[in-house]
């Protein structure tokens, strides 16, 4: 087996075609780690989503297209070196031009990404729940240019998913469908219509909307409650479960640091054993258990 990344057993391609035969939506989680991507492995996911949101976070930097292509190209190695399942990496909007696409392209497929998420806000990006700045859109035209070249530099085995953020920007939802559905012509695979509705609502009605034949995604972080059965019902094919594990480690790391404050100890209750650790990055010494 290679040293530098465990092969893929499986083709999200095909897992996303078959969600829409079966109902039941393929389920990717957000791992910006090799720790994160052997629990998520074992978890049971069926993709790991590389989020710039995460990335950005773990190294101390904002969302706003600071990360480079060769940050995103490492992160995909590490999850690869531990976890046996595609990696979806949301390269934000690609620096904002076609020659910042195609780059990312040919860096993120040599990495062994096995699909790429586009989104159209313009350059500089704006998270989309940020509370300080409002998102704004790119042009059509650019997206396009976008995704011809993502799909020329990386090739025919990646899959494009293309992301507009319409709905986040105040847009009708027949306007974000008239994107998607540009964007569909222009190479990529799946949509993701995002909405961050924390009804849910907006997303099901989207789901009924929808009438193209490429996938549809979801990314249900405003509305948790619609579990992966119910966005499958609806329609999707991928759920893209974004930032959970990263908010429940800071959750658990400030509990842990709470108590060390208070007491002057650690609770070993609330810490794994040192051999998960060495675990993760020696999944040999893992089998021999």
């Amino acid at each position: 087996m290679s040293p530098i990344a465990r092969p893929i057993s499986r083709s999200l391609s095909a897992e996303l075609r078959n969600a829409n035969v079966t109902g039941r939506p393929v389920r990717a989680l957000g791992a910006a780690s090799a720790m994160a991507a052997r629990i998520a492995e074992d978890s049971g996911a069926d993709a790991l989503w590389l989020s710039g949101l995460e990335l950005s976070t773990m190294l101390g930097l904002p969302d706003e297209n600071v990360l480079a292509s060769r940050d995103l190209a490492d992160a995909v190695l590490a999850l690869r070196r531990t976890a046996n399942l595609p990696v979806i990496v949301d390269i934000d909007n690609a620096g904002g031009t076609v020659a910042a696409a195609g780059r990312t392209a040919y860096d993120l497929a040599r990495a062994g990404a096995a699909a790429l998420c586009l989104e159209d806000s313009a350059y500089p990006k704006t998270n989309s729940f940020s509370l300080h700045r409002d998102q704004e859109l790119a042009e059509m035209t650019l997206v396009r240019a976008q995704l011809m070249e993502l799909r020329a530099r990386g090739g025919d085995e990646l899959v494009l998913i293309a992301r507009t953020e319409a709905l986040i920007c105040g847009g009708t939802l027949r306007e974000a469908i008239i994107r998607a559905e540009a964007y569909v012509t222009a190479g990529a695979d799946a949509v993701l219509i995002h909405s961050k509705d924390p009804s849910g609502a907006q997303a099901l009605e989207t789901a009924r909307a929808w009438k193209g034949n490429a996938p549809l995604v979801s990314v249900p972080t405003a509305f948790p409650h619609l579990d992966a059965a119910a966005l499958g019902d609806a329609g999707y094919s991928l759920a893209i479960y974004a930032n959970q594990l990263s908010r429940a480690a800071m959750s658990a790391m400030r509990e842990a640091a709470g108590h060390f404050s208070a007491t002057g100890q650690f609770d070993p209750a609330r810490l794994v054993d040192v051999q998960d650790l060495l675990q993760v990055a020696n999944p040999d010494a893992r089998a021999c258990l």
